[in-house]
């Protein structure tokens, strides 16, 4: 497929990661020229001004990897990313609040995609795939569009599984063609990654994207 690249987050989130695999994924992001990199807050403001004009977007994730700190934390979260330069932020819901029958998340992201709005930023909500029925995963996305993401992205890539193509066209079901999917976690192949795109994923989050394209040149040139 044309401009595949533009569907990638090149992502890195590993605890052990070092400024060296930053700075490799902020090298491949320009080559590539993927639509992203996804790098933990710390790495916001090297990220951005190493990318400093090129159409590559900073995303950075919030509330990460489980959702468990409180609006006011990821409030002060997302206001801190925004200003080290994040240009989307992917929050990961409240997990805990929504498996016990609360109405919370809604109220929390809906506040936090104020904050980003107003900022002019995106904001992606993880809703956790993994633990969820297909009537919760609809009942998520639902609480998600309410609430103003922009997005709803998969997984965090700490759960027992990720993305799977089932969820991704119930998703795509699901959501108006305003509110974009993200699909993430798990995703290592040219032909997974292009079966997510195919059930509807506008986004793809890896942290095989340079193998990906890889993949892809291989595969153009046979």
């Amino acid at each position: 497929m044309n401009k595949l690249n533009r569907y990638l987050e090149s992502t890195l989130l590993r605890p052990t990661m070092t400024a060296k695999d930053v700075e490799q994924l902020l090298a491949d992001a320009i080559e590539e020229q993927f639509v992203g990199v996804c790098v933990p807050p710390f790495w916001v403001k090297k990220a951005k001004r190493d990318l400093k004009e090129e159409d590559i977007q900073v995303v950075t994730v919030i509330g990460f990897p489980f959702g468990f700190e409180d609006t006011a934390t990821k409030v002060a979260q997302t206001e801190e990313a925004i200003k080290q330069g994040a240009d989307e932020l992917d929050l990961v819901w409240s997990q805990t609040a929504f498996h016990s029958d609360m109405n919370w998340p809604k109220i929390e992201i809906a506040q936090i995609a104020k904050l980003c709005h107003a900022e002019e930023r995106i904001l992606k909500v993880i809703i956790e795939t993994a633990y969820l029925s297909p009537e919760q995963i609809r009942e998520a996305c639902l609480i998600c569009q309410d609430a103003g993401a922009d997005f709803v992205k998969t997984s965090t890539g700490y759960a027992p599984t990720g993305a799977r193509v089932e969820d991704i066209v119930l998703m795509r079901e699901t959501l108006p063609s305003i509110v974009g999917i993200k699909a993430s976690g798990g995703i290592k192949t040219l032909d997974f990654a292009l079966e997510l795109i195919s059930a509807g994923a506008d986004r793809i989050g890896t942290s095989s994207a340079k193998a990906i394209m890889e993949a892809h040149r291989a595969g153009s040139q046979a």
